[in-house]
Protein backbone atom coordinates (compact mmCIF):
# COMPACT_ATOMS: atom_id res chain seq x y z
CA UNK A 1 0.00 0.00 0.00
CA UNK A 2 2.79 2.27 0.98
CA UNK A 3 4.83 1.53 -2.41
CA UNK A 4 1.72 2.50 -4.03
CA UNK A 5 1.31 5.48 -2.71
CA UNK A 6 4.60 6.52 -2.78
CA UNK A 7 4.65 5.78 -6.55
CA UNK A 8 1.51 7.59 -7.23
CA UNK A 9 3.35 10.77 -5.16
CA UNK A 10 6.38 9.89 -7.19
CA UNK A 11 4.49 9.94 -10.76
CA UNK A 12 2.91 13.25 -9.34
CA UNK A 13 5.95 15.16 -8.53
CA UNK A 14 7.76 14.07 -12.11
CA UNK A 15 4.40 15.09 -14.03
CA UNK A 16 4.58 18.54 -11.94
CA UNK A 17 8.30 18.75 -12.98
CA UNK A 18 7.70 17.98 -16.57
CA UNK A 19 4.59 20.51 -16.86
CA UNK A 20 6.68 23.17 -15.34
CA UNK A 21 9.70 22.14 -17.79
CA UNK A 22 7.50 22.80 -21.25
CA UNK A 23 5.67 25.71 -19.70
CA UNK A 24 9.92 27.28 -19.09
CA UNK A 25 10.57 25.92 -23.00
CA UNK A 26 7.59 28.16 -24.36
CA UNK A 27 8.22 30.77 -22.28
CA UNK A 28 12.09 30.74 -23.34
CA UNK A 29 10.91 30.47 -27.32
CA UNK A 30 11.26 34.06 -29.07
CA UNK A 31 11.22 35.11 -32.69
CA UNK A 32 13.73 36.56 -34.61
CA UNK A 33 13.20 39.88 -36.86
CA UNK A 34 12.22 39.76 -40.33
CA UNK A 35 11.45 35.94 -40.77
CA UNK A 36 9.64 35.73 -37.28
CA UNK A 37 11.18 32.02 -36.82
CA UNK A 38 11.03 30.95 -33.10
CA UNK A 39 13.73 29.80 -31.16
CA UNK A 40 14.86 28.46 -28.27
CA UNK A 41 16.40 31.06 -25.71
CA UNK A 42 16.96 29.72 -22.43
CA UNK A 43 19.60 32.11 -21.18
CA UNK A 44 18.58 35.44 -19.66
CA UNK A 45 20.14 38.54 -22.44
CA UNK A 46 21.23 39.96 -18.95
CA UNK A 47 23.59 37.22 -18.07
CA UNK A 48 24.97 37.29 -21.60
CA UNK A 49 25.89 40.53 -22.07
CA UNK A 50 27.65 40.22 -18.76
CA UNK A 51 29.33 37.68 -19.80
CA UNK A 52 29.96 39.12 -23.79
CA UNK A 53 32.13 41.97 -21.97
CA UNK A 54 34.39 39.77 -20.11
CA UNK A 55 34.95 37.40 -22.93
CA UNK A 56 35.60 40.75 -25.21
CA UNK A 57 37.70 42.25 -23.58
CA UNK A 58 39.68 39.20 -23.03
CA UNK A 59 39.70 38.71 -27.07
CA UNK A 60 41.13 41.96 -27.37
CA UNK A 61 44.00 42.15 -24.41
CA UNK A 62 45.32 39.01 -26.49
CA UNK A 63 44.83 40.23 -29.68
CA UNK A 64 47.03 43.19 -31.33
CA UNK A 65 44.69 45.72 -32.84
CA UNK A 66 45.37 47.58 -35.94
CA UNK A 67 46.90 50.85 -35.73
CA UNK A 68 45.77 51.65 -39.47
CA UNK A 69 43.33 54.77 -38.16
CA UNK A 70 41.94 54.66 -41.90
CA UNK A 71 41.23 51.08 -41.93
CA UNK A 72 39.87 51.26 -38.60
CA UNK A 73 37.98 54.07 -38.98
CA UNK A 74 36.22 52.36 -42.50
CA UNK A 75 35.04 49.74 -39.28
CA UNK A 76 34.00 52.16 -37.13
CA UNK A 77 31.92 53.51 -39.69
CA UNK A 78 30.24 50.79 -41.30
CA UNK A 79 29.70 49.52 -37.89
CA UNK A 80 27.97 52.04 -36.62
CA UNK A 81 25.27 52.45 -39.71
CA UNK A 82 24.53 48.77 -39.51
CA UNK A 83 23.80 49.26 -35.37
CA UNK A 84 21.95 52.30 -36.25
CA UNK A 85 19.79 49.86 -39.23
CA UNK A 86 19.71 47.29 -36.33
CA UNK A 87 18.30 49.19 -33.67
CA UNK A 88 15.48 50.78 -36.14
CA UNK A 89 15.14 47.41 -37.13
CA UNK A 90 14.33 46.17 -33.70
CA UNK A 91 12.10 49.27 -32.70
CA UNK A 92 10.10 48.80 -35.82
CA UNK A 93 9.47 45.15 -35.25
CA UNK A 94 8.33 45.69 -31.32
CA UNK A 95 11.62 44.67 -30.15
CA UNK A 96 12.76 48.29 -29.12
CA UNK A 97 13.18 46.77 -25.41
CA UNK A 98 16.28 44.56 -26.79
CA UNK A 99 18.00 47.43 -27.69
CA UNK A 100 19.06 48.98 -24.28
CA UNK A 101 21.05 45.51 -23.82
CA UNK A 102 23.70 46.75 -26.55
CA UNK A 103 26.12 49.03 -26.24
CA UNK A 104 27.97 49.07 -29.82
CA UNK A 105 31.74 48.65 -29.65
CA UNK A 106 33.68 47.76 -33.11
CA UNK A 107 37.60 46.79 -32.94
CA UNK A 108 39.93 45.79 -35.40
CA UNK A 109 42.14 43.26 -34.47
CA UNK A 110 45.53 42.50 -36.94
CA UNK A 111 45.62 39.61 -38.47
CA UNK A 112 46.01 39.44 -42.03
CA UNK A 113 45.45 35.15 -42.06
CA UNK A 114 42.29 35.39 -40.19
CA UNK A 115 39.38 35.86 -42.26
CA UNK A 116 37.03 36.39 -39.76
CA UNK A 117 34.34 38.93 -38.27
CA UNK A 118 31.36 38.17 -34.89
CA UNK A 119 29.33 40.18 -33.34
CA UNK A 120 28.66 39.46 -29.15
CA UNK A 121 25.69 40.03 -27.25
CA UNK A 122 25.19 43.44 -26.26
CA UNK A 123 27.32 44.73 -29.37
CA UNK A 124 30.66 43.63 -29.27
CA UNK A 125 31.93 43.10 -32.90
CA UNK A 126 34.93 42.70 -33.84
CA UNK A 127 36.64 42.51 -37.54
CA UNK A 128 39.92 40.83 -38.25
CA UNK A 129 42.31 42.55 -40.95
CA UNK A 130 42.28 39.42 -42.70
CA UNK A 131 38.61 39.98 -43.81
CA UNK A 132 39.25 43.29 -45.55
CA UNK A 133 41.05 42.34 -49.14
CA UNK A 134 38.01 39.88 -49.60
CA UNK A 135 35.24 42.73 -48.45
CA UNK A 136 37.38 45.48 -51.07
CA UNK A 137 35.51 48.30 -50.10
CA UNK A 138 32.46 49.49 -47.49
CA UNK A 139 30.04 47.73 -49.17
CA UNK A 140 31.34 44.43 -48.90
CA UNK A 141 32.31 44.87 -45.45
CA UNK A 142 29.02 45.79 -44.89
CA UNK A 143 27.21 42.66 -46.20
CA UNK A 144 29.92 40.64 -43.59
CA UNK A 145 29.16 43.10 -40.61
CA UNK A 146 25.25 42.85 -41.58
CA UNK A 147 25.05 39.80 -41.31
CA UNK A 148 27.00 39.26 -37.93
CA UNK A 149 24.66 41.61 -36.29
CA UNK A 150 22.14 39.98 -37.62
CA UNK A 151 23.18 36.64 -35.65
CA UNK A 152 23.28 38.58 -32.72
CA UNK A 153 19.55 40.89 -33.20
CA UNK A 154 18.34 37.10 -33.72
CA UNK A 155 19.79 35.81 -30.62
CA UNK A 156 21.53 32.78 -32.71
CA UNK A 157 24.03 32.44 -30.34
CA UNK A 158 21.76 31.98 -27.34
CA UNK A 159 20.32 29.31 -29.41
CA UNK A 160 23.67 27.70 -29.18
CA UNK A 161 24.33 28.29 -25.99
CA UNK A 162 21.13 27.38 -24.68
CA UNK A 163 21.70 23.95 -26.65
CA UNK A 164 25.44 23.50 -25.61
CA UNK A 165 24.39 24.11 -21.87
CA UNK A 166 21.39 21.55 -21.97
CA UNK A 167 24.12 19.35 -23.77
CA UNK A 168 26.55 19.75 -20.76
CA UNK A 169 24.34 20.61 -17.88
CA UNK A 170 20.78 20.48 -18.29
CA UNK A 171 18.46 23.74 -17.44
CA UNK A 172 20.48 24.58 -14.40
CA UNK A 173 20.79 27.94 -16.57
CA UNK A 174 24.12 29.89 -16.97
CA UNK A 175 25.15 31.23 -13.23
CA UNK A 176 25.07 28.21 -11.81
CA UNK A 177 26.61 26.44 -14.81
CA UNK A 178 29.63 28.84 -14.78
CA UNK A 179 29.73 28.33 -10.43
CA UNK A 180 30.29 24.97 -11.64
CA UNK A 181 32.43 24.45 -14.69
CA UNK A 182 33.44 27.91 -16.07
CA UNK A 183 35.99 27.15 -18.10
CA UNK A 184 33.42 24.80 -20.20
CA UNK A 185 30.48 27.06 -20.08
CA UNK A 186 33.04 29.81 -21.28
CA UNK A 187 34.32 27.36 -23.87
CA UNK A 188 30.76 27.07 -25.13
CA UNK A 189 30.15 30.60 -24.89
CA UNK A 190 33.03 31.23 -27.79
CA UNK A 191 32.01 28.60 -29.60
CA UNK A 192 28.38 29.67 -29.91
CA UNK A 193 29.25 33.06 -31.13
CA UNK A 194 32.00 32.06 -33.83
CA UNK A 195 35.21 33.37 -31.45
CA UNK A 196 38.21 31.60 -32.59
CA UNK A 197 36.92 30.49 -35.90
CA UNK A 198 39.33 29.66 -38.98
CA UNK A 199 37.36 31.29 -41.40
CA UNK A 200 34.73 33.42 -39.01
CA UNK A 201 31.09 33.94 -40.08
CA UNK A 202 31.36 30.73 -42.68
CA UNK A 203 32.03 28.58 -39.27
CA UNK A 204 30.10 28.95 -35.93
CA UNK A 205 26.28 28.71 -37.01
CA UNK A 206 23.69 26.13 -38.29
CA UNK A 207 22.40 26.22 -41.82
CA UNK A 208 19.31 27.51 -40.79
CA UNK A 209 21.01 30.25 -38.96
CA UNK A 210 22.96 31.26 -41.52
CA UNK A 211 20.52 31.53 -44.21
CA UNK A 212 18.48 33.52 -41.97
CA UNK A 213 21.41 36.00 -40.86
CA UNK A 214 22.15 36.68 -44.63
CA UNK A 215 18.24 37.98 -44.98
CA UNK A 216 18.12 39.90 -41.63
CA UNK A 217 21.97 40.91 -43.01
CA UNK A 218 21.04 42.07 -46.16
CA UNK A 219 17.76 44.13 -44.88
CA UNK A 220 20.26 45.74 -42.42
CA UNK A 221 22.46 46.75 -44.96
CA UNK A 222 19.69 47.97 -47.29
CA UNK A 223 18.14 50.22 -44.47
CA UNK A 224 22.33 51.36 -43.10
CA UNK A 225 22.52 52.76 -47.41
CA UNK A 226 24.53 50.18 -48.52
CA UNK A 227 23.39 48.52 -51.83
CA UNK A 228 22.58 44.73 -50.84
CA UNK A 229 23.97 44.00 -54.17
CA UNK A 230 27.04 44.01 -52.76
CA UNK A 231 26.67 40.50 -50.94
CA UNK A 232 26.85 38.53 -54.50
CA UNK A 233 30.38 39.88 -54.80
CA UNK A 234 31.55 39.41 -51.44
CA UNK A 235 30.29 35.11 -51.94
CA UNK A 236 31.57 35.22 -55.41
CA UNK A 237 35.06 36.33 -54.02
CA UNK A 238 34.86 34.21 -51.09
CA UNK A 239 34.16 30.98 -53.51
CA UNK A 240 36.99 32.14 -55.72
CA UNK A 241 39.12 31.74 -52.64
CA UNK A 242 39.06 28.26 -53.12
CA UNK A 243 40.78 25.70 -50.69
CA UNK A 244 39.37 22.13 -50.11
CA UNK A 245 35.51 21.97 -48.24
CA UNK A 246 33.26 19.23 -46.96
CA UNK A 247 30.56 18.61 -49.42
CA UNK A 248 27.54 20.61 -48.41
CA UNK A 249 25.74 17.55 -47.01
CA UNK A 250 28.48 17.26 -44.77
CA UNK A 251 28.35 20.62 -43.79
CA UNK A 252 26.38 22.74 -41.44
CA UNK A 253 26.64 25.40 -44.14
CA UNK A 254 25.60 25.75 -47.36
CA UNK A 255 27.84 25.85 -50.18
CA UNK A 256 28.64 29.29 -51.76
CA UNK A 257 27.10 28.62 -54.86
CA UNK A 258 23.61 27.49 -52.85
CA UNK A 259 24.39 30.51 -50.95
CA UNK A 260 24.73 33.13 -53.65
CA UNK A 261 21.21 31.50 -55.36
CA UNK A 262 19.26 32.00 -51.97
CA UNK A 263 20.80 35.79 -51.97
CA UNK A 264 19.55 35.98 -55.03
CA UNK A 265 16.08 35.24 -54.48
CA UNK A 266 16.22 37.29 -51.03
CA UNK A 267 17.39 40.19 -53.30
CA UNK A 268 13.99 41.74 -54.19
CA UNK A 269 12.71 42.01 -50.30
CA UNK A 270 16.08 43.46 -49.58
CA UNK A 271 15.74 45.91 -52.66
CA UNK A 272 12.27 47.38 -51.40
CA UNK A 273 14.27 48.53 -48.20
CA UNK A 274 17.13 50.29 -50.38
CA UNK A 275 14.95 51.67 -52.91
CA UNK A 276 13.16 53.22 -50.31
CA UNK A 277 15.92 54.89 -48.42
CA UNK A 278 16.51 55.99 -51.65
CA UNK A 279 13.72 57.76 -52.41
CA UNK A 280 12.78 58.82 -48.98
CA UNK A 281 16.12 60.26 -48.04
CA UNK A 282 17.42 63.49 -49.41
CA UNK A 283 20.71 62.39 -48.84
CA UNK A 284 21.32 58.45 -49.11
CA UNK A 285 23.34 57.03 -46.67
CA UNK A 286 25.69 55.75 -49.05
CA UNK A 287 26.77 58.67 -50.84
Amino acid sequence: MREAVSRKRTGRTALVALSACVVFLIASCASAPVTERRGLHLVPDSELTSMSLQEYNKVLKSSKLSADTTKVAMVRRVGQRIAAASEELLEETGRGGDIRNYKWEFNLIEDDKTVNAWCMPGGKVAVYTGLLPVAQDESGLAVVMGHEVAHAIAKHGNERMSQGLLAQFGAIGLSLALARSPGVTSDIFMQAYGVGAQVGFLLPYSRIHESEADRIGLVLMAKAGYDPRAAIGLWQRMNARGGARPPEFLSTHPAPESRIRNIESLMPEAMQYYNCLLYTSPSPRDS
